[in-house]
């Protein structure tokens, strides 16, 4: 259920926030709040959350996993020897394509080419998700009309 400061925020989809990336389970001790990060994400992706730190937003865009918040931040936050988004994306119920609907919109979104389309006899192609190759980066929530992609953790 989506909360009421979501909704009046002018959220439509209930979600985890989830810290920068390469950014640990001690993301929000270390975190100062000082904005470098989210004023140097190119993609427009950081976003100030609650409490003022930052967060990510995959409903415009995903990230392109470039380093430029890692890089600009004063503190140790950012371990770039760590996987950048411990995170891979999972198909729902809501998928069109599921529901014999063409649609490959979530591929086109997906840079890493991680979500393929299989095709079927008599039915429009079904999404397959690599889960080796997926960056978790969220560049196909956007792309899905129907709201219908999610990330989750990878192990877990």
């Amino acid at each position: 259920m989506l909360s009421r400061r979501a909704f009046l925020r002018g959220q439509t989809q209930n979600h985890n926030p989830m810290a920068p990336p390469w950014s640990g389970d001690d993301f929000t001790d270390l975190c100062t709040r000082c904005d470098a990060c989210i004023e140097a994400c190119p993609e427009g992706v950081l976003l100030r959350g609650d409490g003022g730190f930052p967060w990510l937003d995959f409903s415009h865009a995903g990230c392109s996993l470039c380093g430029d918040c890692a890089r600009v931040c004063p503190q140790p936050v950012f371990d770039l020897s760590r996987p950048a988004l411990d995170r891979v994306a999972r198909i729902g119920d809501q998928c069109l394509a599921q529901a014999e609907i063409h649609c490959r919109s979530c591929e086109d979104g997906c840079e890493a080419r991680a979500i393929r389309f299989s095709l079927q006899r008599g039915a429009p192609p079904l999404p397959d998700i690599d889960e080796d190759a997926c960056t978790g980066c969220g560049g196909c929530l956007p792309a899905c009309a129907n709201g219908a992609l999610t990330l989750e953790p990878r192990h877990g």
